[in-house]
């Protein structure tokens, strides 16, 4: 098996690995822009073959996955299509899909394309930030076209779950009304919530300085790449903007709630918005990724950080980061560990109980 990437950042990088893992014997072949990110993978033993532009190397691939920034995909196609044999098939992992199945179309390349989307990502972005199980266990939305033959979309399919993802085929309007709820709008209220506490802070800066558990928790997504989403938004901003003024809607309703003193609503919006967002899954997916992080209680000594430390890294226990919790207000506890997985996360908390640390799972 042959397989093309162009671009190879957080996302292309974590499916290379994935693929290298899954497939040792398979040939990845990589360009990108940023030459040192597939130097890189080819120093780690990712990518077989470091390519200098988009030619004749891809004309053998199986799979081609176009991982470079939204509004580029759409011009690699064009360089694609006079070199691809017929039965490649072109894929692409971005956050938005109409944009793309639209200059498909226009190519005349239906039959060669499906669209992916793998719902996974994080604040950070880079080749270097990559890690094969970024996209195990999560949702991998497939986007087909109505042209490809039903037999390469089930076997991109069963491809997609080799790597250990969850494909789920969509329509590729369905997608993009769908993420922009559940992902581009909680990008943006992340980022204006920030700026509202910037542009509202006290002049000693009180807000900034207790910021923590619940704000950073909702915040986390807003560190993410302005370029990025500069162009998710534009390239969904119909469907983002249908939902945001259904949000704004909802804003104004829960206003006009607190100022007519209105209990009985206000607790109505905290019981059904608790329901169902304890009835989602325990895996996160999507822009609110799930966090493995547990709280322990703990005495301000010296050495007591270290010790716990010792003890999880004597057990072959990875962390992720730790730190002290300087805002309690909604937190038990005193350190917050956060872990690379969720088997991590178990080990580590029957690990410390055994040696008799009080733990809280939230």
């Amino acid at each position: 098996m042959k397989i093309g990437f162009i671009g190879l950042g957080l996302i292309g990088g974590s499916i290379a690995r994935a693929i290298r893992h899954f497939y040792p014997e398979a040939e990845i072949v990589a360009y990108s822009r940023t030459r040192a990110s597939v130097e890189q993978a080819a120093a780690d033993g990712v990518v077989s073959r470091v390519l200098d532009g988009v030619g004749e190397a891809y004309s053998d691939c199986d799979y081609i996955f176009l991982c470079a920034p939204v509004a580029s995909n759409a011009d690699y196609l064009a360089r694609l299509k006079p070199i691809i044999r017929p039965s490649v098939i072109i894929t692409d992992v971005g956050s938005t899909k109409s944009d793309i199945h639209a200059k498909v179309t226009e190519l005349g390349m239906e039959k060669n394309f499906i669209g992916g989307h793998p719902m996974a990502g994080s604040e950070k972005t880079g080749y270097a930030h990559s890690k094969r199980i970024l996209i195990e266990n999560v949702y991998y939305v497939i986007t087909p076209t109505f042209q490809v033959a039903q037999d390469a979309v089930e076997r991109y399919r069963d491809f997609v779950r080799s790597l250990r993802a969850l494909p789920l085929i969509l329509d590729y309007r369905t997608h993009d009304y769908v993420t922009a709820g559940v992902s581009h709008l909680p990008h943006i209220i992340a980022s204006s919530l920030v700026n509202l506490v910037r542009d509202s802070d006290t002049e000693d800066g009180v807000m900034r300085m207790i910021a923590a558990g619940g704000f950073k928790d909702i915040t986390r997504i807003a560190s993410s790449s302005p370029e990025m989403w500069e162009q998710i938004c534009m390239t969904n901003r119909e469907n983002i903007s249908a939902i945001l003024a259904d949000y704004i809607a909802s804003l104004n309703t829960i206003k006009d709630q607190l100022d007519e003193a209105q209990s009985g609503a206000i607790y109505h919006l905290f019981e059904t918005s608790r329901d169902y967002r304890n009835s989602l899954p325990k895996k996160g997916s999507g822009a609110i990724q799930r966090i493995y992080e547990i709280y322990c209680d703990m005495a301000d000594e010296p050495g007591s950080i270290a010790t716990l430390a010792t003890i999880l890294a004597s057990n072959q226990i990875s962390l992720k980061n730790i730190g002290i919790v300087h805002s309690r207000e909604f937190v038990e506890a005193v350190l917050r560990i956060e872990f690379y997985d969720e088997e991590a996360r178990l080990s580590a908390v029957d690990t410390l109980r055994k040696h008799r640390y009080t733990v809280y799972e939230r």
